[in-house]
């Protein structure tokens, strides 16, 4: 579908495997489902299929111009030269803008993580959370993520986003017509809700309170700010039918040749010894294992490979009808083997 409306198929592979990958890690919100909003945005070109993205470097600093590309496509591109120039100096810090919404941040993490390199990702969205005390949404959920490869195929992978959940999960929600857990969010009038429809016109709570608002402060300064991408409650999005303009979002990474800065074999002994030793931190009763950010996924990701990923039957329908505009037909026998959850 996506070299259909224009899409390289070398780029269109790289949203595709961002997506499945989110899926078969177990973040089905990030995966899969943002397929059809990215399909109905570049059809009514909203988003550009066939950017010019602009990588200017100067010294270890990449500033990039993504011409309103998907962000999975403008990352992947900026942070192929971002390894290139981590290799000859140690570091690269990477600005972008005009960009859109990238997917998970853990992607981009974990690629860097093959190349043995340190990565560390920062993206703004458009306003969902309520600043600390205020009852109206001004930030981004704004996630933070950071990979460190560990010299095997479980690199630690932490990626959160700074409000309480991910606004994906409360969208989520709405297309499986299920209620959001106390705390997650407050509606137009900043009272409590459960109601992911009132949660999506109102507001997400930060985590932490008033430290989780701070860090997404942070995010929008470098992500929006420092790349000169739209910031806060200008920064548009691709749910509103209403809207017109592109969205403009901005992403920073940084990343960071571990061999410039140590013996690669004795920074792989040193973070496994680390995490060995986590794992025997004495547990609390009803705790039988702790794990490190990052085995979750790996775990997840085995067993879907052998179980396969579940759709919904609303993600098929619109899978296949948006497949019937562009003539690409639907598999049946996936349609019948898929799974309600």
């Amino acid at each position: 579908m996506l070299k259909k409306v224009g899409i390289t198929e070398t780029d269109a592979s790289i949203v595709a495997e961002s997506l499945i990958q989110a899926n078969l890690e177990g973040v089905d919100s990030h995966g899969i489902s943002r397929l059809p909003i990215y399909m109905k945005r570049l059809m009514d070109k909203r988003i550009n299929a066939a950017p010019a993205i602009q990588l200017e470097k100067s010294g270890s600093v990449l500033i990039v111009d993504g011409d309103n590309g998907l962000g999975h496509v403008v990352s992947y591109h900026a942070l192929t030269k971002g390894m290139e120039i981590a290799k000859q100096s140690g570091i690269a810090a990477i600005s972008i803008k005009n960009s859109n919404h990238f997917g998970a941040a853990s992607y981009f993490c974990q690629l860097a993580c093959e190349k043995n390199m340190i990565c560390i990702g920062f993206t703004n969205s458009p306003s969902g959370i309520a600043p600390w005390g205020g009852k109206e949404a001004f930030f981004g959920t704004n996630p933070i993520a950071f990979g460190f490869p560990t010299g095997n195929d479980m690199p630690v992978i932490i990626d959160l986003s700074t409000s309480v959940v991910a606004r994906g999960k409360i969208i989520n929600a709405v297309q499986q017509k299920d209620s959001i857990p106390d705390g997650w969010a407050i509606d137009r009038l900043g009272k409590p809700t459960n109601d992911p429809k009132a949660a999506l016109e109102g507001a997400v709570l930060p985590m932490g309170g008033a430290k989780g608002s701070a860090l997404a402060l942070a995010v929008e300064l470098l992500a929006g700010v420092l790349s000169g991408a739209a910031f806060g409650p200008y920064v548009n999005n691709i749910y509103n039918e209403e809207e017109t303009d592109k969205a403009n979002v901005g992403h920073f990474f940084l990343l960071m040749d571990i061999k410039k800065f140590t013996d690669l074999e004795r920074f792989f002994q040193s973070i496994q010894n680390l995490l060995k030793e986590l794992k025997l931190v004495a547990k609390v009763p009803g705790i039988n294992e702790i794990r490190y950010p990052g085995e979750r996924r790996k775990r997840e990701e085995q067993m879907r490979k052998k179980m396969g990923i579940q759709l919904t039957a609303s993600l098929e329908k619109e899978l296949a009808e948006i497949g019937e505009q562009l003539h690409v037909k639907f598999p049946e026998r996936l349609i019948t083997q898929s799974v309600e959850f």
